[in-house]
């Protein structure tokens, strides 16, 4: 519910989901219809379609169990390769760095270079603290979201300056 909406307008729509989902066996029984309409407001439909889906699979193939580990993560209906490593590193501890748009930015700016999508996710998994992964890419996110903002960074707040490149 997160991805691309703001805390805010998420949190009633997470209390009323969970309420009308509180096992993923919940949502895997329940009509889509229903589903849309307690996903109602939030926009980006597909993402509750998706994990609708992605509820029906865990509970039809995988016994009810969700997987634990990213690759795992990444054969559920919906979810990629940043979705798998922010839930098995934050959710589970696996050391899988993860790259959205704003962990991109640090890096290049950080490194000098600009880095694409392969390289970026190399660079990330280099750094990764490997015993708190999920705190280190939450970290590495908000301080893409909050200092390392793609207009007017806050280099003089930055809390790795002393080790960027990035003109500032």
């Amino acid at each position: 519910m997160l991805q691309q909406t703001r805390v805010a307008a998420v949190l009633e729509h997470y209390r009323v989901f969970l309420e009308a989902f509180p096992t993923v066996e919940a949502l895997a029984l329940s009509s889509e219809q229903k589903v849309l309409a307690l996903w109602s407001g939030l926009g980006y439909y597909r993402r509750a379609r998706m994990l609708h889906q992605a509820a029906k699979f865990v509970v039809c193939e995988l016994g009810g169990v969700i997987p634990h580990d990213a690759e795992s993560l990444r054969k559920l209906p919906g979810v990629g390769r940043y979705t798998a490593a922010a839930v098995a590193s934050i959710a589970y501890g696996e050391p899988v760095a993860v790259v959205d748009g704003n962990v991109e930015r640090v890096l290049s700016r950080m490194d000098g270079e600009a880095r694409a999508d392969g390289p970026a996710w190399a660079r990330a998994q280099e750094l990764l603290d490997r015993r708190y992964p999920g705190d280190w890419n939450q970290a590495m996110m908000e301080l893409g979201a909050t200092v390392c903002t793609p207009q007017h960074p806050q280099c003089l707040v930055c809390p790795i300056c002393l080790w960027c490149r990035a003109p500032g």
